[in-house]
């Protein structure tokens, strides 16, 4: 017993100690006694002449903030970084030239539109982006919801056709006439997608992507996932069903493929299947032998060129009704400008593009910025998403942004520059203007088995569910509010619930907050709650009541009442009970023969009065002698006026609260005249000046 005493004795002698003497300030003492700097008054003309106004310091810093590239271009370490840019450039061109012709089936546009969203973009890039790190380029989420759009835009019903011959066949679908509306759709869509970035960003509006969360972004993301996989099943069982689009269209594409699966091509899920083994056996291989490896095995371009060489050599698509890639257009696009007719119908779901677009790009560049020591302009990152769209647009290519597998690949293989995407980019281009044609028997499952593989990671993120579970389960929900709508609903309305709910839920916690009373844990100047820590003491006769939350107009009357629940003082009953104790002194008064209990009850608390006629007091002091030398007005004094409640002050913590709006003010100033009436005292503590500047100076803390 003695050493353990001993030891806490050492412990106690060896933590660090705080000590503070001083007097006790209130606010009034800190407005009268302080100087306030005094702020520069400008009037808005003089505001914006001072952003006019131009300079040659202004005019370099503009032209390095808008070309990032200037500022480390010219000082690039060739010996050190061009070897690992070049061997990281290779690597990561070679896994985008079969993501681009992958990704261009779920946008729902012929492949080689793929090939021309892989080029564009990711030059433009190189010379805005401020990420050294992170592929840009076409990303299947992005894809899929240019795809629903394209489709519900450009549907099948609108290009069947009768024969010219005019025969009695079945009207037939014009398949070149619908991707070629389906590519205009496309292209409109990239371009209002591009001018709302660019917008956003010259008007500093990079932090719209706080309120994508993470939880809803990867609820939203696992969702996209499960579209993706769906729509990709046709091509993997190689069936002829309708592409849906809108809400439950995961449903109906289920359900198409289901009813068509007696008709499944045995030669295309044959070769879907081995292409699918292969490419979770290379992921498998790279990700357990990642520090062994130089650099990843390009299990996608091994699964393209392989596919590709059986196809041709065995005549998969006349011999076995394999669906192939088909022609691959030599050389690129002249530039032509979107069909602008378009707009109208676009620009909901260009918002949602252009904010899912770059939310997964600034997300991803902070993790690289971070790891590797550097940072990146939330800002800047919008316009150079805005310009690769906008400018691409006009050379036929749809929305691009970050791919998170390709800038794994671009990060790991050594990439130190965007000159490693400079190389991706030129790796696309020579498939494109000189060898594009070689893909041309490429089969679609097998691309389909790229993109179900590629979303292996993204199918990992229901591990985050058990793990909300424990933490919070607010955000929780949050996920599978964002999962579960996107699934139903489509990515769009998905996209647009799942913020709604989000926002909701900030509201819910501000109007439900963690509330208590505050105790003094003795030996300490630590106040913790006394219903979760037993040390924790309250005063006598007065209540620290603390709220974790700011108060205005959506949770002024909870906080009141919650302070009233909490402290079990409620001034409304209390009136109550001097009344009612004030109709029994008045009846008391006029009856002098009997004595009269006056009794009052509040919280359960009986409390209970007698008054006393003059008469009766006689009698007693005849017989026991022990009310000699009391009056008769004293007696009644001192019986009657015994305090219903013993809290006589009452202590608001404030030091969470950030703000409080003029709804919230009036509210506390209510309670405190409340409390005033039945001489209760409430003191205000930790008040942030931000929260005074709404108060009245008359309702300053301590006042």
């Amino acid at each position: 017993m003695e050493r353990e005493e001993a030891a806490a004795l050492e412990d106690a002698d060896s933590q660090l100690m705080y000590r503070i003497e001083r007097p006790v300030y209130d606010e009034g003492f800190i407005q009268s006694q302080l100087l306030h700097r005094q702020k520069n008054s400008t009037t808005l003309r003089q505001r914006l002449a001072q952003q006019c106004r131009c300079s040659s310091e202004k005019a370099k810093a503009a032209a390095l903030s808008f070309l990032p590239i200037l500022t480390w271009l010219p000082s690039y370490p060739v010996k050190q970084y061009l070897f690992s840019d070049v061997v990281s450039g290779l690597s990561t061109g070679v896994v985008q030239l079969p993501q681009g012709l992958a990704y261009a089936m779920l946008a729902a546009v012929p492949p080689v539109y793929g090939l021309y969203s892989s080029f564009y973009p990711v030059l433009l890039y190189t010379f805005f982006g401020t990420s050294r790190h992170i592929s840009v380029g076409t990303f299947a989420v992005i894809s899929l919801m240019i795809g629903g759009v394209a489709v519900r835009e450009a549907p099948d019903s609108m290009f069947y056709v009768l024969p010219a011959n005019g025969s009695n066949m079945s009207a037939v679908l014009d398949v070149a006439a619908r991707d070629a509306r389906r590519v205009q759709v496309a292209v409109v869509l990239t371009t209002l997608v591009g001018i709302i970035q660019f917008v956003l960003g010259l008007l500093r509006f990079g932090f719209v992507a706080i309120y994508l969360t993470e939880p809803l972004v990867r609820g939203f993301t696992t969702a996209a996932a499960v579209h993706v996989v769906i729509s990709q099943l046709k091509y993997l069982l190689g069936v002829k069903t309708q592409r849906f689009s809108g809400p439950l269209a995961a449903i109906y594409s289920i359900k198409a493929v289901l009813t068509d699966i007696t008709s499944t091509n045995v030669t295309t899920l044959i070769l879907g299947l081995v292409c699918l083994v292969f490419l979770y056996g290379i992921k498998d291989i790279n990700e357990r032998f990642k520090k062994k490896l130089p650099i990843p095995i390009p299990g996608e371009i091994i699964v393209v060129i392989v596919s590709t060489s059986v196809s041709y050599g065995l005549s998969l698509s006349s011999d076995y009704k394999v669906d192939v890639v088909g022609e691959i257009p030599t050389g690129l696009l002249p530039p032509a400008a979107p069909e602008f007719s378009l707009l109208p119908s676009l620009v909901t779901d260009s918002f949602a593009v252009a904010i899912v677009g770059f939310s997964m790009g600034i997300s991803l560049a902070k993790i690289f910025a971070l790891k590797h020591g550097y940072s990146v302009d939330g800002n800047q990152e919008l316009i150079a998403l805005g310009l690769c769209n906008f400018v691409s647009s006009f050379f036929q290519t749809f929305a691009i942004t970050c791919s998170m597998s390709r800038s794994l690949v671009q990060e790991s293989t050594g990439g130190k520059t965007q000159i490693a995407g400079l190389l991706a980019s030129l790796v696309v281009l020579l498939v494109v203007v000189a060898i594009g044609f070689v893909f041309q028997p490429l089969p679609q499952t097998a691309l389909a088995a790229i993109i179900m593989v590629n979303l292996l990671g993204m199918f990992k993120q229901f591990r985050d569910i058990p793990t909300l579970w424990r933490t919070s389960k607010i955000e929780l929900v949050i996920w599978l509010v964002a999962f579960v709508a996107s699934v139903l609903l489509g990515l769009d309305y998905g996209l647009l619930v799942a913020i709604t709910f989000a926002i909701l839920t900030v509201i819910y916690r501000t109007q439900s907050p963690k509330s208590g009373i505050l105790g003094h844990v003795p030996g300490t100047g630590l106040y913790y709650d006394v219903d979760e820590y037993e040390e924790a003491a309250e005063y006598e006769g007065i209540k620290i009541f603390h709220s974790n939350s700011s108060i205005y107009f959506a949770n002024s009357d909870l906080y009141v009442n919650a302070l009233k629940e909490k402290t079990g003082v409620n001034p409304e009953h209390l009136q109550a009970a001097r009344k009612a104790q004030k109709k029994q002194k008045e009846k008391a008064n006029g009856n002098h023969n009997s004595p009269l209990k006056i009794c009052a009850k509040y919280k359960e608390q009986r409390v209970t009065h007698e008054v006393l006629s003059h008469n009766y007091v006689a009698g007693e002091e005849q017989r026991n002698g022990q009310l000699d030398g009391i009056h008769e007005s004293d007696l009644e004094v001192a019986v009657f006026l015994e305090p219903l409640s013993t809290v006589h002050s009452i202590i608001l913590d404030w030091t969470s609260a950030s703000f409080i709006d003029s709804v919230g003010a009036k509210a506390i100033k209510q309670v405190i005249k409340e409390y005033a009436a039945v001489d209760i005292q409430v003191f205000i503590a930790g008040c942030s000046t931000s929260c005074l500047s709404w108060m009245p100076y008359s309702f300053s803390p301590g006042s």
